[in-house]
């Protein structure tokens, strides 16, 4: 029970910046690669924020739920939007985020060093209680409580609400969303600010999980999520959520019992026996995308 919990912490983190990824791909049908950076732009904007500024932990949370959206749009004006039309938008997309998120690490690195940061000790209380006879920290159970909301929002607000039929209606088909008089623009605007806010909130969750942040935390979690959307199923939110929950178990269970060594080769691993066995993933379906 106590591994499997401890893989539950670790997946609802994973999941939280999978969903994130997805939501891009699976309504605008463009791979971000800018995410991972925003990803470790959460992570040390916060200890900042909470180092110089001495804010509170539930208050650091929605700051930084702003502070990712605010990227997120400058994402979607910068890198995406100029290469709206051209027949290589996908391709062209794809390396202008690359681009965006080398120079927004470029930016980090210049305002924080390369040296690893951490959130001061007393940033949260060590209290630990029992759960199912298993101990865990009220840190994991917070974070769990954060991913999991923020992951039932996402779900709600794309599933009932006015914003999220215009993001299916584009997800279907872009051309007659604007036909049928929906702002194309401001919703994909919408959307990678919802990703990139779960993807900085998803960095300050990893950090206080391992209280250690540095300029790389964010590619190694990137390919984590790629596996996780892979074996979920592109373009699926349940499917990242039920991915992110898997992937963290089997890594917790590996490192347990094999090593630590074996880590990313139980995850890489795990996305391979998924493509051979079902390439469009557990929740995906062929030739068509879920959101």
């Amino acid at each position: 029970m106590q591994l499997f919990l401890d893989g539950i912490f670790l997946g609802s983190i994973y999941a939280l910046f999978a969903i994130g990824f997805t939501l891009v791909f699976g309504i605008l049908d463009r791979l971000n690669l800018a995410h991972a950076a925003v990803f470790t732009a959460g992570a040390l904007v916060g200890i900042e924020i909470v180092t110089r500024l001495g804010v509170p932990i539930w208050l650091l949370i929605p700051m930084v739920l702003v502070f990712g959206a605010v990227l997120g749009i400058l994402i979607e004006r910068i890198a995406f939007r100029p290469l709206a039309g051209r027949h290589d938008a996908h391709f062209a997309g794809l390396i202008s985020s690359i681009a965006f998120g080398a120079i927004l690490l470029s930016v980090l690195q210049a305002l924080y060093s390369a040296d690893t940061r951490r959130f001061p000790a007393d940033a949260f209380p060590s209290t630990r209680v029992e759960i199912l006879g298993a101990t865990v920290s009220l840190l994991q159970v917070v974070i769990l409580i954060i991913s999991v909301s923020l992951m039932i929002v996402l779900t709600w607000l794309v599933a009932k609400s006015k914003l999220g039929r215009g993001m299916r209606t584009i997800a279907e088909n872009p051309h007659a969303a604007a036909v049928l008089g929906l702002n194309v623009g401001r919703i994909s605007s919408t959307t990678f600010a919802l990703s990139s806010a779960l993807g900085a909130v998803a960095g300050v969750l990893f950090t206080l999980n391992v209280n250690a942040a540095s300029l790389g935390i964010g590619h190694a979690v990137e390919l984590k999520a790629l596996a996780v959307i892979v074996v979920g199923g592109m373009g699926s939110l349940p499917g990242a959520l039920i991915g992110g929950l898997i992937l963290g178990v089997a890594e917790v269970l590996a490192v347990n019992y094999i090593g630590s060594s074996w880590r990313d080769m139980v995850a890489f691993g795990l996305l391979f026996l998924i493509l051979i066995l079902r390439p469009q993933g557990l929740f995906g379906a062929r030739k068509t995308r879920e959101v």
